[in-house]
């Protein structure tokens, strides 16, 4: 009997924690005015000498971009050696915890008057990003490696929570700027959003387990086995598993055979990932409106998170929602990376549209705001129906028995694009 998901219970859960998986990444970039605040000495009314280009200030993205990726990649790997060896709900468990944790931290930093050791809480804030974003790496791609024992559904709304994610972060920055006076009013209304949206992401994956239909799908990830029985001993009878993988369950799992399979989607996954991170968000969160010097609301306090941050995040949703209904090219087309390879066209036309402050390159040639607008719709639907496309074909595309392995491979190639990506972004900045 083919097990029903009662009341979509398992996709909401999958969505959630799709959602909490990249919530410290989306919450960290997304509170551009807090941190420019907190790097300025803690001086709103800074004068001409107050405004001074700080390398802290002009290139925190980058920095941060460079702090959240690169240790990224190196749990990538280790969780992939453990994959075998340490369930999946003890490093799903622990990592949220971890990200609880830090975050909390963050939380009480926003009230603490750090004007006399700016430097010291940059560094801080730093070790924050890399602990957090580890911890987030393990979940999310130990996550991603269990949706693919689900349904392809499961697997899809993992994804789409993951943009989701994006837009509830940058929604809440938007509230929080609107209804707070004061940027740490803002700030601390905004970190405790994340804190609690942890905690729900804890409740919701202890539920997951008890689903009827998680049972019947028998998830080994999720399924307690006891520790002197062995991988045999839950292989149904007549099941077509590959029994040769079954006795290594508790190693490694095999990796050449995954590569060999998904090599070209692999490669398409990384450079789609590599072309989103150089632009988003450290050229497109610095494209200032054209009549910023008019004052008003909407050319200053409310540009760079409307135009930036909560338009691409809404737009990578929407790429990722439509691959529910449409998935074409297929896994095996020769369009899909053509398509991937076409994004970096995006590159000179984000470079060349108002970015501030530019050093080197001086020509504005998309010298209007709805530029922008345009360029980050784009570049979102893009990012969000390519990338998806190619995160739900990688572990279908192996056997069964390898379709969790594959999931953190894939989730490798993805990560490993973002970590290139964000060097490549600080290079860029300078160079503009």
């Amino acid at each position: 009997r083919k097990p029903r998901d009662h009341f979509h219970g398992a996709y909401v859960i999958f969505f959630l924690l799709g959602i909490g998986s990249l919530l410290p990444w989306n919450f960290f970039i997304t509170a551009k005015h807090y941190w420019m605040y907190k790097l300025q000495n803690c001086s709103d009314r800074a004068g001409p000498a107050g405004q001074v280009t700080s390398d802290l200030r002009d290139f925190f993205e980058s920095y941060i971009s460079i702090a959240s990726t690169v240790p990224s990649v190196l749990c990538l790997i280790g969780n992939f050696l453990l994959v075998n060896k340490v369930p999946a709900s003890v490093r799903i468990l622990s990592s949220l915890f971890v990200m609880l944790i830090v975050f909390l931290v963050i939380t009480v930093l926003v009230k603490v008057d750090t004007s006399t050791w700016t430097t010291s809480f940059f560094a801080l804030t730093m070790v924050c990003v890399v602990i957090v974003n580890s911890a987030s790496t393990i979940f999310s791609s130990s996550i991603f490696g269990l949706s693919s024992c689900f349904p392809m559904k499961n697997l899809q709304a993992l994804i789409s929570g993951q943009a989701m994610g994006g837009t509830i972060s940058a929604v809440a920055s938007l509230v929080d700027l609107g209804a707070a006076a004061d940027v740490t009013d803002s700030a601390l209304a905004y970190f405790l959003t994340a804190d609690i949206f942890i905690v729900i992401c804890l409740v919701v994956y202890l539920l997951l387990p008890r689903l009827e239909y998680s049972s019947q799908e028998e998830s080994p990830s999720l399924a307690t086995v006891p520790a002197n029985s062995s991988a045999e001993d839950e292989a149904e009878p007549g099941s077509t598993t590959n029994s040769s993988f079954l006795t290594k369950s508790t190693g490694i799992p095999p990796l050449r055979p995954i590569l060999q399979k998904t090599a070209l989607l692999g490669f398409c996954l990384f450079y789609n990932f590599f072309i989103s991170i150089i632009i988003f968000p450290s050229l497109s969160s610095s494209i200032e409106s054209v009549s910023k010097s008019s004052g008003s609301p909407w050319s200053t306090k409310y540009f760079a998170p409307l135009t930036s941050f909560l338009l691409y995040n809404f737009a990578d949703w929407c790429g990722r929602q439509i691959t529910a209904w449409i998935q074409v090219p297929g896994p095996k087309s020769k369009l899909l990376p053509a398509f991937v390879l076409l994004r970096t066209i995006f590159l000179p036309l984000f470079i060349l549209s108002n970015y501030q402050p530019r050093a080197h390159i001086q020509t504005v040639v998309f010298n209007h705001d709805v530029y922008p607008v345009v360029f980050t719709v784009l570049l979102g639907l893009s990012n969000g129906y390519l990338g998806t496309l190619v995160m739900v074909y990688g572990p279908k595309i192996v056997p069964k028995e390898l379709a969790e392995a594959a999931g953190v491979v894939m989730t490798f190639y993805l990560m490993l694009g973002l970590a290139v990506g964000a060097a490549c972004s600080v290079l860029i900045v300078h160079l503009v």
